[in-house]
């Protein structure tokens, strides 16, 4: 840098200096905790050449102050039950959550509830930002980084889970607490973006919030005027404070981000909100003190170069080399956040241990919510339902099995999008309730038709101790598919109740025919989707997905009857659980002889196939009939028990699904043949549409003969 060039960028500091929003105001180490936040998160982002540093930079002083004045959370324990929650739905923003989590010294945990006695982020994952086994990755992900409550990234969805975080503890408080005995009262805490309130899922979340009036809710919105393209005013110019009292929101005010005296005098007045959520409106200079990319976009998605850093940390009167951190910032952050929450967890222990003697089935539970485990005899309240040529739809069947395992598994807690009376999911046990601000007890909730907010919501919940499930229509996943993929992405045991799932809905329409669905739900790595064929592989399908507590459940089930299999006839059950059984023509049943054709069907179309395997059975084909209710659980079985299913040899196939063939094709190899759809569906009746789009057992043994070939 040339003696004019450095005499330029001097006085482009003393610039920003002059109008830049005044330095931080309260105490020298305040001031000092929040530089080190600052700086850190310039130096991560600058060591990957990637990321996001104005955001840090700019809200460092309210993630300090809800951190260390605010937040009850034990560092030595990120798992807590009973912790406040802190969610960065600025995901993008990460190093500032990683800053703060190293400087907080949290332990590490993992997806499983499990604490590591290791910092989760050590000062060597710091100067590894971005980069493979890391935990500092580009956006925050649970279950890597011990402190971490959700994953954030995708914009609005932080917002949608802490709906769901702040609806779990409001369940636990009124289940749990009892007169003398207060162990759930905690808050949760969101930074949000402009980003994330353009998003819908956020619109959705926040009335949510507002009409259930969860005043321990509290979202702080940066309004720093800047997104990637440059102003927000390019896309983004509504009265965002008044949209928010629409909602039903307490809004309130800060107009300098880095006055700490009226954050914290905001977020005391948030802790006294008794009837309301609250929304902040957080004025912020992204970049702050950077002298030539301060409210910028140029300091949004990029790093900010080594010159600029110099010149920004001048400002800041930071003198220490890259990535150092004043001791005396960590031992400020001990004896704040660190021996506040010690003092509080610790109290809270022994709450519990007095808790357990006057209620220790309530005890039971909560000890057993901590692991993700259910209750010892939960399996036993699972119906058989008996041989019924006309049966019954699987969304009824559904009900039924989830009201039993309802009255078993007190914290199974759901609703639906508005279609409760469609989907079957009303738990309707005479003190189930329904969740509302007059009864946070409740079991039922009303979503409303905002599909996309439940999904994020359902997300959240399972994050604050609950199990829950959500029902809507099949079709309306393509509402829900970004926070379903997030459910899978964090491994947590979300139940979704999908019911109309296929052109056997009928008069609807292809409006309402789910006919890709199948193959976009199964598309998501580590999804288990279960499309059962009758109503004991229905309930078969809930003991699976109550076992998984890794894995979120697609439950997808009919508007129309299936008949209950006679399992005189054919085979137990049991095998549903494996993914994929031998229905009929078992190696038993054919004499050991290797069956001529294999045919293969999930959920409604299984009687198809049933019917086609009949007919040619007596015909002397040896035939064979897999029910395929879930290829994720098959896929999970060892080869030899797949060999056993499907062998290898038979290269005659033919499946059977009301949707596209997409994915079959594993199981058909080159010689197999799909009877189901290849264009939208069609408004009439269901027998009808069958017959036009050739889902029929004639069709099946048409194809069947051609594969035999």
């Amino acid at each position: 840098m040339s003696t004019d060039e450095k005499i330029q960028a001097e006085e482009k500091t003393q610039e920003a200096v002059a109008t830049a929003a005044q330095p931080v105001t309260g105490s020298a180490i305040a001031q000092l905790a929040i530089n080190s936040i600052r700086t850190l998160s310039m130096d991560a982002v600058q060591a990957a050449n990637s990321g996001h540093p104005g955001t840090p930079m700019a809200l460092a002083p309210v993630a300090y102050s809800v951190w260390q004045n605010f937040l009850r959370f034990d560092p030595s324990d990120p798992t807590w039950l009973a912790r406040d929650r802190f969610v960065l739905s600025c995901g993008h923003a990460s190093m500032l959550l990683y800053s703060v989590l190293h400087l907080a010294e949290v332990k590490q945990s993992d997806h499983y509830g499990d604490v590591v006695d290791e910092p989760a982020v050590p000062l060597e994952h710091l100067k590894q930002f971005r980069q493979l086994h890391s935990r500092c990755p580009g956006h925050p992900e649970f279950g890597e980084t011990g402190g971490v409550e959700t994953t954030t990234g995708p914009l609005g969805q932080g917002c949608g889970n802490s709906v769901g975080m702040a609806i779990a503890q409001k369940w636990l408080a009124a289940r749990y607490n009892k007169p003398g005995h207060e162990l759930f009262n905690a808050n949760t805490y969101v930074l949000c973006s402009d980003g994330d309130l353009m998003e819908g899922v956020s619109s959705e979340a926040a009335s949510i919030a507002g009409h259930l009036k969860l005043s321990n809710l509290i979202w702080i919105y940066d309004d720093n005027k800047i997104t990637i393209e440059g102003e927000t005013e390019l896309a983004f110019t509504e009265n965002v404070a008044m949209r928010f009292k629409a909602y039903g929101w307490n809004v309130l005010k800060i107009d300098d981000a880095n006055d700490l005296p009226a954050i914290d005098k905001v977020l005391k007045r948030f802790t006294r909100t008794k009837n309301m959520p609250t929304f902040v409106v957080l004025r912020s200079h992204i970049g702050y003190g950077s002298p030539n990319k301060q409210d910028s976009h140029k300091a949004h998605g990029e790093a900010l170069g080594a010159e600029e850093i110099a010149l920004t940390k001048k400002f800041y009167g930071w003198t220490r080399d890259q990535f150092d951190v004043p001791p005396e910032v960590y031992e400020h952050f001990r004896s704040g956040v660190g021996a506040r929450g010690a003092k509080l967890h610790k109290a809270w222990k022994n709450k519990v241990k007095k808790y357990a003697k006057d209620h220790p089935e309530l005890a039971a539970e909560i000890a057993a919510m901590e692991k993700r485990d259910l209750p010892a005899d939960w399996q036993s309240a699972i119906p058989t339902f008996p041989t019924d040529p006309k049966g019954m739809a699987s969304r009824v069947s559904s009900g039924k099995v989830l009201n039993a395992l309802a009255a078993k598994i007190p914290w199974l807690i759901g609703g639906s999008a508005d279609l409760a009376p469609s989907t079957n999911t009303l738990l309707t046990a005479e003190d189930a309730g329904h969740f509302e601000p007059d009864n946070y007890g409740g079991r039922n909730f009303h979503w409303g038709i905002r599909e996309h907010g439940m999904a994020a919501a359902l997300n959240g919940m399972c994050l604050g101790g609950v199990r829950p499930y959500g029902a809507t229509f099949f079709c309306f996943t393509d509402y829900m598919r970004p926070s379903m993929r997030l459910s899978s992405i964090m491994r947590l045991p979300v139940i979704y109740v999908l019911t109309h799932d296929s052109i056997g809905l009928g008069e609807d329409g292809p409006t309402h025919q789910p006919v890709e669905h199948l193959a976009a739900m199964r598309a998501i790595p580590g999804l288990v989707l279960i499309r059962p064929g009758d109503a004991n592989e229905v309930a078969e399908a809930y003991r699976s997905a109550l076992s998984l507590n890794d894995k979120p459940t697609v439950l997808v089930l009919t508007r129309q009857a299936l008949p209950t299999v006679d399992r005189t006839r054919f085979a137990s059950v049991s095998g549903a659980a494996r993914g994929g059984y031998v229905l009929g023509g078992t190696d038993v049943q054919l004499g050991g002889a290797r069956p001529d054709v294999i045919l293969m069907a999930s959920g409604s179309e299984l009687q198809v196939v049933v019917a086609a395997y009949e007919r040619l059975t007596t015909e002397g084909v040896k035939a064979r009939v897999v029910s395929m209710p879930s290829w994720e659980l098959f896929e999970m079985q060892d080869a030899a028990y797949r060999e056993s299913v499907l062998p290898s040899d038979v290269t005659a196939r033919v499946a059977c699904e009301a949707g596209i063939e997409q994915g079959w094709q594993r199981y058909l190899g080159n010689g197999g043949r799909f009877v189901g759809m290849a264009s939208f569906g069609a408004s009439a009746p269901a027998p009808a549409l069958y017959k036009h789009f050739g889902i029929t057992p004639e069709r099946v043994i048409e194809e069947a003969r051609v594969a035999m070939k």
